[in-house]
């Protein structure tokens, strides 16, 4: 995260009103509700864990059993039930 003066970004009245709760401190202003972005879209993680799952789910589908799948995909028993039992999301 980009630190940058409130002093430049902000009008002088803003300053001044954000000024009688913050001083000399570091604010956090979070992006609109509709901006933001789940977690692993910008790195492509959340695509990547949607395609690994799907083809666990076609693998065990096709007989592969659950100690196989943990084995290929270096996951233990316990997730790869839980990728193969519940519903796509």
């Amino acid at each position: 995260m980009k630190y940058i003066n409130a002093d430049i970004v902000l009008p002088e009245e803003l300053l001044k009103e954000v000024q009688k709760y913050v001083q000399g401190g570091m604010v956090y202003i979070p992006k609109p509700e509709g901006l933001r972005k789940k977690w692993g879209e910008n790195s492509g993680s959340r695509v990547y864990l949607k395609q690994r799952n799907a083809d666990i789910r076609q693998k065990f589908a096709s007989g592969s059993t659950i100690d196989q799948l943990s084995a290929q995909f270096c996951l233990s028993c316990d997730s790869i039930k839980k990728i193969v039992y519940t519903k796509n999301k």
